[in-house]
């Protein structure tokens, strides 16, 4: 993949955690003067700082994500999202469906809303498990993020404020946002903050948008 890459883009920067492998890369791509390899892991690699030793403003990520650790990535990319333009990751088929799905779908959830407020997510295509070697257990899919700021007004702080009441609101999905807020509200508040939004008190998470996730936090702040 890291060559196929290469022959479309002007320079190709692969992050690779194994050793091993990432010795035969570099072996294998010496002579590319368009390839570099950076053994490190993703999760401590300061993207900001590769894009400054390569002269380029902003990157475009393209990963096989591994499925288990594929969340904290995602958090990672976050964190640098001011140096990406876009990506496009390869991840599990059901964690795709719940980082595209839009409120009142069955897979709309925490991630959904914590992708969707820094980019537009869309998934282009389904992988199949004989794509890979050894075939794994599940379907994967392609998805493509546009890196743009679903609320630009809203500082870090302020963002990661919202994604912790976010997460509560989500906490237990059969619940409503009530019974969920109990713990940081009083039920009166909510019920109060909830009318101003013209917003049903028996209203779930999964049934709310992000900026009226956003609307109710700022009136129970």
């Amino acid at each position: 993949m890291t060559g196929l890459l290469a022959e479309r883009a002007g320079r190709v920067v692969a992050i690779e955690l194994d050793r091993t492998l990432a010795a035969h890369l570099q072996e294998k791509f010496e002579d590319e003067p368009r390839i570099g390899i950076v053994q490190g892991d993703i999760l401590a690699t300061d993207l900001a700082a590769i894009c400054m030793e390569y002269s380029t403003r902003k990157c475009f990520v393209f990963g096989n994500l591994p499925y288990y650790i594929t969340s904290p990535i995602l958090d990672r990319l976050r964190i640098y999202r001011a140096s990406i333009r876009g990506m496009a990751l390869l991840v599990q088929r059901e964690v795709a469906d719940r980082i595209v799905s839009l409120p009142g779908s069955r897979d709309y959830g925490y991630l959904s809303v914590f992708v969707q407020l820094f980019s537009m997510p869309r998934l282009l295509f389904a992988v199949p498990p004989g794509a890979f070697s050894p075939p794994p257990k599940v379907d994967s899919a392609l998805v493509e993020f546009q890196i743009e700021p679903r609320l630009p007004q809203l500082t870090e702080d302020a963002q990661n404020l919202l994604l912790n009441f976010v997460k509560r609101c989500f906490a237990r999905k059969r619940k409503n946002i009530i019974n969920n807020l109990s713990g940081i509200a009083a039920r009166a508040k909510v019920e109060r903050a909830l009318d101003e939004l013209d917003l049903p008190v028996t209203i779930r998470a999964e049934e709310m948008s992000i900026e009226q996730f956003a609307a109710l936090h700022a009136r129970l702040g």
